[in-house]
């Protein structure tokens, strides 16, 4: 199959299993903001973003290990899945043994229990699901991905609506999915017969290990980058706007989403689609189509951001719209962040990977302590746009170490400062913002839309050369 049909086969798959999960969690949003009060949303955001934390941490990093090497494995699947699964049995113990230590811990008291079986669902649910992508089957991937959203709500709505249950329904929910989920594909993918500790090799091991290990402090400082600023703003503007803050994520994340999407997909072709001879080409056409569909989206988001909220959210979240704009801005660099890692995951340059995140994570946390006691929320936003912004740079000069190709800079610069100013008249509220932000949009939309049109019909010429 031509590489780029098989890319766009493989998005389409994951954008239908994502798209028709994840809608479902914008549309019951309204249910959370209504059955949450802000600070009660902030606790259990807090739960679930510490629990996020430890999960690579005790995974020793080993689920991105997985599908790495199952990428490569062929005959020897049995071996990455059955040393993956030991490690990560490893972990588990050492988490176990070490959970007492969440107590000393304030916010987590009552909770701590919620985080340990949280992270122990995820982790292995994880590892699983990652085996799966790895051996190639994207169809696989993307349905237990459906079911495990699917049975999160479910349980969302069991736990909130008809049980009363609060932050602890809200978390548990996540928990039951995720090993429902997990048995789900150890039974129908058979998942059992690849296991087996005949199977764990020491020399395949260490060879995982020494990717894995620095995808552990990797996932840390993303982390930090990504959430530590929620801690900040519980400390300093209280539980009330931390919540705000925290469900204004929620359309941002709407990026995260198409990221997510292609992603999955780009992975498999990134490493198994594309020899050196021609991978400087593969990767500046892809860059060029995704980045357009990127600042696209984020346009779109930007200029809806009020709208968005008073449709989702309840009245008493209304304020946490005046964040989204440069969340939107510290998401979308994210995303393009993720795209030149992959280039680090094709060689297996995970200590680079280490690096950039960590320069993101102490560029953030510094920022978050300088702006938030000054400008509050909006601090914590800006100081996550302008650590992304950094990390991307970054990557995208050590990347063409590895990978040389074009990143098509000029049409990088002229995305940014068109949605750079959107952000701006938003977050200002200048007069006239609706037409502004309608120019604006447009602009966007024409300048990346007729490059991702031809870029698609190119695309298909070249299949069809190839299948005459």
């Amino acid at each position: 199959m031509n590489k780029y049909k098989r890319l766009l086969s493989n998005a389409a798959i994951f954008a239908i299993g994502t798209f028709s999960s994840k809608i479902m969690v914008y549309l019951l949003m309204p249910l959370y903001t209504n059955i949450l009060s802000p600070a009660e949303y902030s606790t259990s955001d807090l739960i679930t973003q510490t629990a996020n934390l430890l999960s690579p941490l005790f995974a020793i990093g080993i689920c991105d290990g997985i599908f790495r090497f199952a990428l490569d494995a062929k005959e020897k699947i049995k071996e990455v899945f059955s040393s993956g699964i030991f490690v990560l049995l490893c972990g588990a113990g050492a988490f176990l043994v070490l959970s007492p230590l969440l107590f000393i811990f304030d916010f987590v008291d009552g909770y701590a229990w919620l985080i340990v079986v949280y992270v122990l669902s995820a982790n292995i649910q994880h590892a699983c699901a990652n085996y799966i992508r790895g051996k190639g089957d994207t169809k696989g991937f993307a349905i237990q991905g459906i079911v495990n959203t699917a049975l999160t709500i479910l349980f969302n709505v069991i736990f909130l609506v008809c049980f009363g249950m609060g932050v602890t329904g809200y978390v548990l929910s996540v928990v039951i999915a995720n090993v429902l989920v997990t048995l789900l594909m150890v039974f129908w993918k058979r998942l059992y017969s690849d296991f087996s500790f005949s199977f764990v090799k020491a020399s395949t091991v260490k060879g995982m290990l020494k990717y894995s290990v620095p995808m552990i402090p990797t996932a840390i400082f993303w982390w930090i980058t990504s959430v530590s600023n929620r801690f900040v703003v519980k400390e300093v503007c209280g539980d009330a706007v931390n919540g705000l803050f925290a469900a204004s994520y929620k359309i941002p994340t709407v990026i995260t989403l198409l990221t997510t999407i292609f992603i999955e997909a780009w992975h498999f072709s990134a490493v198994n689609d594309a020899d050196d001879s021609d991978r400087g080409s593969f990767f500046s056409t892809v860059f060029n189509s995704y980045m357009g569909i990127i600042f696209m989206a984020a346009s779109g988001l930007i200029a809806f951001s009020k709208i968005c909220t008073m449709i989702l959210y309840a009245d008493s979240y209304y304020g946490a719209w005046q964040y989204m704009p440069t969340l939107i801005m510290a998401t979308t660099f994210s995303a393009l962040t993720t795209f030149m890692g992959s280039v680090y995951l094709v060689k297996k340059k995970s200590v680079m990977s280490f690096l950039t995140a960590m320069t993101g994570a102490i560029v953030n946390l510094v920022l978050s302590f300088v702006l938030i006691p000054r400008i509050g929320a909006h601090g914590a936003a800006l100081a996550a746009a302008v650590s992304y912004f950094i990390s991307f740079g970054l990557r995208t000069l050590t990347a063409q170490k590895f990978v040389r190709f074009n990143f098509h800079p000029i049409k990088l610069a002229v995305n940014t400062v068109l949605v750079g100013v959107q952000a701006w008249i938003m977050v200002a509220e200048l007069p006239h913002w609706i037409l502004y932000q309608a120019i604006l949009l447009v602009a966007v939309l024409i300048f990346n839309g007729k490059p991702i049109l031809d870029g698609i019909l190119l695309a298909l010429k070249k299949y069809r050369t190839q299948k005459n």
